[in-house]
């Protein structure tokens, strides 16, 4: 499930990417414009940095901007920096796999195999859809110039 720290990480992503080339954002701007908490949105950045999805530089003309350009950063790579594995519980992941302590047979539990195929969904999307795609969504086609709107 997507904690409220990876979806602040997408909506700081999306933010940075929507930004002229090389221009920097600061996290204060970031934060007003997106609704983040500011001292949450620091621990976002500095994991998102870590990462190697986000650049910062401190002083004067300093701030973040995406340390990639956004049809090269995957939605996938976001979350997992921020929220760890996809699967939505920890019988069903593909790395820190952990058993449930209630499962009598792994292999045949019907919850653990119904939550791989929303894992496997999950990660399809995520691991296909690139941060210059989200910003693409919800767009509307806008008319050309000169021609009018039918309904």
């Amino acid at each position: 499930m997507l904690t409220a720290k990876g979806k602040y990480g997408l909506k700081a992503v999306a933010h940075l990417a929507g930004l002229k080339p090389a221009a920097m954002a600061q996290a204060t701007d970031i934060s007003e414009a997106n609704n983040i908490p500011k001292k949450f949105l620091d621990a976002i950045l500095g994991e998102l940095r870590n990462a190697g999805i986000v650049y910062s530089r401190k002083g004067r003309g300093g701030g973040y901007r995406l340390a990639r350009s956004a049809d090269e950063i995957r939605l996938g790579q976001v979350v997992r920096a921020l929220d760890g594995p996809i699967a939505p519980i920890a019988c069903a992941r593909r790395t820190s796999y952990q058993p449930c302590h209630d499962c009598g047979d792994v292999r045949r539990c019907k919850v653990r195999l119904a939550m791989t195929k929303v894992r496997d969904a999950m990660s399809d999307i995520l691991d296909t859809t690139t941060v210059a795609d989200m910003l693409l969504l919800g767009e509307t086609r806008r008319p050309k110039a000169g021609r009018k709107r039918t309904a």
